[in-house]
C-alpha cells in the first residue's frame, strides 16, 4: 500500500470521482498535504474516505461522518470511534425498522383504498333500472 496518494490514485483505489473528494476536502473531511498545486493524500485520508463511502451507503449524513472521522485515534485502537459507530448503527437499524413498519402501514391503507375504488367502481357501472313514467 502506498505511503501517499495524488487525487487521481485515491480516486481511482476508492471508485470515486476526483470531484467528490474535493467536495469532501471542502467540508473539511480530508486534510491533503499540499505540493505546490498538488493534494497529497495520507492512508488516514484513505480510511476516512472509506469511512465517508461506507457511512454513506447505510445512510449516515455527512455531519455523522464527520464525527466518526474526527474520532479516528489509532493510538488508542480507536475504541471511541468504534463505540459510537455502534451506537449509530443501533440508532440507523431502530430508524429503518420504524420505516418498515411504517410502509406496511401504508401498504395496508393502500390495499383498503383500492378495494374502495373497485367497489365505488363496479357498483357505477351497474345498469340502472329506468323509471318508467307514470
Amino acid at each position: 500500500m502506498p505511503t501517499t496518494y495524488t487525487i487521481s490514485e485515491l480516486a481511482r483505489e476508492l471508485d470515486v470521482t476526483t470531484r467528490a473528494i474535493r467536495f469532501y476536502e471542502e467540508q473539511g473531511m480530508l486534510s491533503p498535504e499540499r505540493r505546490g498545486q498538488e493534494r497529497i493524500y495520507s492512508p488516514k485520508d484513505l480510511v476516512a474516505l472509506k469511512l465517508i463511502l461506507r457511512g454513506k451507503r447505510i445512510g449516515f449524513s455527512l455531519a455523522e461522518c464527520k464525527e466518526l472521522i474526527d474520532l479516528y485515534d489509532p493510538s488508542s485502537g480507536n475504541h471511541k470511534q468504534l463505540q459510537t459507530f455502534l451506537d449509530k448503527i443501533t440508532a440507523r437499524r431502530a430508524q429503518l425498522e420504524q420505516q418498515l413498519l411504517d410502509i406496511e402501514q401504508m401498504k395496508l391503507e393502500l390495499d383498503t383504498a383500492e378495494e374502495r375504488c373497485l367497489a365505488a367502481m363496479s357498483e357505477t357501472a351497474k345498469p340502472r333500472k329506468q323509471r318508467v313514467p307514470s
